[in-house]
């Protein structure tokens, strides 16, 4: 009996990407896809392009969006202490009323015993009324001294919510004016931005998921954001100048691989894509 095997085609298996895998073995991923090497490139070097040209727009806007947040959160902090000092005043008001309240209740004590004295005589319970008329007068006056360290923390609070007031003024008109100049920046580069990123985005579209992954580490390890570089003065590498050999000049100019410089790490990418 004729028996049948079944084949099953062999299933490409994805690796995870690993921040720290080697350049040899992004270079073996590069090279290993449906996209023609020079056209990865080439798409390679219109992605640095792009984002070279929003970061020049981002550096246009300079330091204004971190000035627009720092007073933005400034003003925030000053309208909560504000409100916190308005509760703690409104509070005072409320303990002199009660202290107004409670003296009002002493008097009337005070004025009670003092004609339950006219009709006493008894010496002790004289004795004890006196007494207990100096209490409540003692009461009194703590209840008046009350009322006048608590009028003197309302003052103290009163200035300081006046200059909470003063600041929030100053600042107030400082975050329009850096919002207004901010907004002027953003509206003159806007177009032009959304043209960038929206040609940044076709470009990181055909880039495979590990390419991309590298090259955003690469832009973020360097200090101008650099990722890939042409050849600069002909032999040089165009990101830390350091000579590249002819060796891989000849590699490069190929556009057959992906080269990656052996001193600073960056994607060296032909010269000529400048000219097409």
């Amino acid at each position: 009996m004729a028996t049948t095997k079944k084949t099953t085609a062999a299933k490409k298996v994805e690796a995870p990407i690993d921040n720290r895998e080697t350049f040899v073995s992004l270079q073996k991923s590069f090279a290993d896809s449906d996209m023609p090497v020079e056209e990865k490139l080439k798409t390679l070097y219109e992605l640095q392009a792009a984002d070279s040209e929003i970061d020049k727009i981002i550096q246009l806007r300079g330091e204004l969006p971190a000035e627009v947040a720092a007073l933005e959160a400034e003003i925030a902090t000053l309208k909560e202490r504000s409100a916190a000092i308005s509760a703690i005043l409104d509070q005072f008001n409320r303990n002199i009323a009660d202290a107004k309240l409670s003296i009002s209740e002493h008097e009337s004590i005070i004025e009670k015993y003092q004609r339950q004295l006219e009709t006493i005589s008894n010496s002790r319970e004289y004795d004890s009324l006196n007494k207990e008329i100096e209490n409540q007068e003692l009461l009194r006056q703590i209840d008046e001294k009350t009322i006048n360290d608590t009028r003197y923390e309302i003052g103290a609070k009163k200035a300081e919510l006046d200059e909470i007031k003063d600041r929030l003024n100053i600042r107030g008109e400082d975050l329009k004016a850096k919002k207004e100049e901010l907004d002027t920046i953003v509206e003159e580069t806007a177009k032009e931005e959304a043209v960038l990123r929206a040609r940044r985005d076709e470009c990181a579209a055909k880039i495979d998921a590990r390419t991309m992954s590298a090259y955003e580490r690469i832009r973020a390890s360097v200090h101008n954001h650099l990722a890939v570089v042409g050849i600069y003065n002909g032999d040089s590498c165009g990101g830390c100048f350091n000579t590249i050999t002819p060796q891989r000049r000849v590699e490069i100019a190929s556009n057959r691989k992906l080269i990656i410089c052996e001193h600073c790490g960056r994607i060296i990418i032909n010269p000529e894509f400048d000219q097409k």
